[in-house]
């Protein structure tokens, strides 16, 4: 069986594509399992009937569940570094430095930006809801969505002198300066966790990352624009995974159409030498009733142009010269005419009557 004819380039490109539509099929699955789940958690409200429910649970465990309430620190919360009176529970700042870049390749300069530094502090806090009922909130820095508000954001502007100019053109490098930012999730803020409630010993209410491995959820937003934020994420997986999959058909398509051709090539090359094998046998046949059994001997003049023994069988087309037999024309290392050189599109067999 004929080796299938894929090249370096197409198994390449048919290789990846197919590798990177499978990684975006498994974050897509990924996703949608994390919706599916989403649409089936219950939404539990905080109250003070919550512990009881809990307690009648089996293993005192609800391992998906939506909870809103109010953001309260257990003990002394944190103070923001540059606003006076802003106290939350989770706090985060960074600097990052922002410059720009000469591209050599586009010829112009372009932004770039890297953290300098970044530290994230973060206090025990609950979740606050109606006749006082809370729900301790477990590793809030593992959660996804946790997005803070901004409450302090400077940039200092760079400054340099003559040398620095030059300094920067020789480097490619231009400095531009400094953002320093501060985020805080503020006390008070209302809060959506998703994840595993559990009623500890001590009767107190936790939400943590769920055990099963489901992602874990903490967010100002409410719970409907979470859940069609998640959903949202999941298509745009779901269309790369198939762009890439239709990439990677395509390739195959390609090069089942090449291989085709190639099928087709060799098959006319097959009908065309057996037609010259009938004819050949036709002619040996008639020249052995005239001479007997001696061997007939080629006339020099319809002798191939080439062995010099066969008789000329095929015309050489589109030029039309009749010059060789059919064994020597597939000997050819191009496919040109061997008396005026011009590219041969097709051979037909020579019918002498």
């Amino acid at each position: 069986m004929e080796e299938f004819p894929v090249r370096t380039v197409e198994g390449l490109c048919l290789g990846t594509s197919l590798a990177i539509s499978g990684f975006f099929y498994y974050v897509y699955r990924k996703k949608r399992k994390t919706v599916d789940k989403l649409n089936d958690a219950p939404h539990l409200t905080l109250d003070g009937k919550l512990a009881d429910l809990l307690n009648v649970t089996p293993g005192k465990c609800l391992q998906y569940v939506v909870i809103e309430g109010a953001v309260q620190p257990l003990g002394e919360p944190l103070r923001s570094q540059f606003q006076e009176g802003s106290m939350g529970v989770v706090q985060k700042l960074m600097l990052r430095e922002h410059k720009l870049v000469w591209n050599s390749l586009s010829r112009t300069w372009t932004d770039s930006e890297r953290v300098l530094h970044q530290r994230v502090n973060a206090v025990p806090f609950s979740l606050v809801g109606s006749d006082q009922a809370n729900v301790r909130v477990l590793c809030p820095l593992e959660a996804s969505g946790l997005e803070m508000e901004v409450i302090h954001e400077k940039f200092h502007q760079a400054t340099y002198g003559f040398t620095d100019i030059i300094g920067q053109y020789l480097s490619g490098e231009k400095p531009k300066g400094q953002l320093e930012t501060e985020e805080m999730l503020k006390v008070g803020a209302t809060l959506t966790g998703v994840g595993e409630l559990i009623l500890d010993t001590d009767r107190v209410l936790k939400l943590r990352p769920p055990t099963d491995g489901s992602e874990y959820f903490l967010t100002t937003a409410d719970f409907e624009t979470l859940r069609l934020e998640q959903e949202g994420q999941a298509v745009v997986w779901q269309v790369l995974a198939s762009v890439f999959a239709l990439a990677g058909s395509a390739i195959l398509l390609w090069v089942g159409c090449r291989y085709y051709r190639s099928l087709r090539v060799r098959w006319d090359q097959e009908r065309l030498r057996r037609e010259f094998e009938r004819l050949a046998a036709g002619g040996t046949g008639e020249g052995s009733t005239q001479e007997g059994s001696g061997e007939q001997e080629t006339p020099l003049e319809n002798a191939c142009v080439i062995c010099l023994t066969q008789p000329r069988s095929c015309v050489l087309l589109e030029c039309g010269h009749v010059c060789c037999c059919y064994s020597c024309y597939q000997a050819l290392p191009q496919p040109t005419c061997p008396i005026c050189r011009q590219a041969i599109k097709r051979v037909v067999p020579l019918y002498q009557a």
